[in-house]
């Protein structure tokens, strides 16, 4: 049994507490919350949880193998450094820190811990997402020309009111930090590294510190040029979520509203996958989708030994690389090499 702690309440940590909850490997035995009615509430749906308005007190009198982190971004590496000097494995949101030193620093503490450091990044075991992945590890694209992601969605001021956090530099960025993440993270897992990107952001509809909205022009290591669009604009709901890949031999585009339609599948050879793509189509209740409950599965394995980590902390800081490359060479209006 792999006890866990979870550190903050609110949007997102229902999905993480339902995965758990269907995982035999897993018991909640703790939540945190700095505002204790929602850590009561989000107790009131365990078995004989207890509840902190502290994160520090949790790690240090919670009965935890494990520190979940489903709290505003910034705070992510302080909480895990916290719980790995503890002892405890450490599951983290996304993006794993807004500043790459402070990624860095999680990293080297659960490093020297010797405890397991997990980046969310549930969207890579999405069904459409996973044929793509096998399509181009069986390399028939042949050679990849382009490779695009776009993030077309709606965010009313209303979302950023909410919590005094939302869009801010310190604690949680603007869309490509935030919203667009899982969809850097998406190009860099199917593309590889990037060697340079040039980006251009901008702040129209929204009375936030940070971007609402922005472009960046990718040249991956491998030569292959790619593009990235986000924008928390879009009128009057979320449009697009989708990633598409061109190459000789072959081109893919997932869409939908967050990567859960095949809109494009050919290729210049026959594949017993080919006849999966219908069935892999799926329509999400909303933009976090089903890969929850298949990461929470990986990290148990991986905690008994049966697996490695999907996203460990080095593969997480990845995309926070090129994400902050791209914030640099918005502030500069220069290209930046990674």
């Amino acid at each position: 049994m792999i006890r866990v702690g979870v550190a903050g309440c609110g949007r997102i940590a229902e999905y993480h507490l339902r995965a758990l909850k269907e995982i035999p490997d897993f018991r909640v035995t703790a939540v945190c919350d700095i505002i204790p009615d929602r850590a009561a509430a989000a107790a009131k749906t365990l078995t004989g949880a207890k509840t902190y308005t502290s994160y520090r007190d949790m790690v240090a009198a919670a009965d935890v193998d494990l520190v979940d982190i489903c709290t505003p971004s910034g705070l992510h590496p302080e909480i895990g450094i916290v719980a790995a000097q503890a002892g405890k494995h450490v599951v983290t949101e996304k993006p794993m820190a807004v500043r790459l030193a402070d990624a860095d620093a999680l990293i080297a503490a659960c490093s020297a811990a010797q405890v397991k450091l997990f980046v969310v990044k549930q969207n890579r075991l999405n069904t459409t997402m996973q044929l793509l992945k096998r399509a181009l590890d069986r390399g028939r694209f042949g050679r990849i020309f382009m490779a695009n992601a776009t993030v077309r969605w709606q965010r009313p001021q209303s979302y950023y009111d909410s919590a005094p956090w939302r869009g801010t530099w310190a604690l949680d960025g603007g869309a490509f930090m935030n919203q667009a993440s899982h969809y850097v993270d998406s190009l860099v897992w199917l593309m590889g590294p990037a060697a340079n990107v040039y980006a251009l952001t901008a702040t129209y509809n929204h009375q936030i510190e940070a971007e609402d909205s922005g472009s960046a022009v990718i040249r991956f290591a491998s030569g292959a040029i790619g593009t990235f669009e986000v924008t928390m604009c879009a009128y009057p709901k979320n449009l697009e979520g989708s990633v598409t890949i061109i190459g000789e031999k072959g081109t893919v585009k997932i869409g939908g509203i967050a990567i859960n339609r095949f809109e494009t599948w050919q290729f210049a050879d026959y594949d017993d996958d080919d006849g999966m793509i219908y069935k892999s189509n799926y329509e999400p209740p909303n933009v976090y989708g089903f890969g929850h409950l298949a990461y929470f599965n990986n990290v148990a394995a991986t905690l008994r030994g049966e697996a490695t980590a999907g996203t460990d902390g080095d593969e997480g800081r990845k995309s926070l690389e090129l994400i902050c490359a791209m914030y640099q060479s918005a502030r500069t209006g220069q290209p930046v090499n990674l």
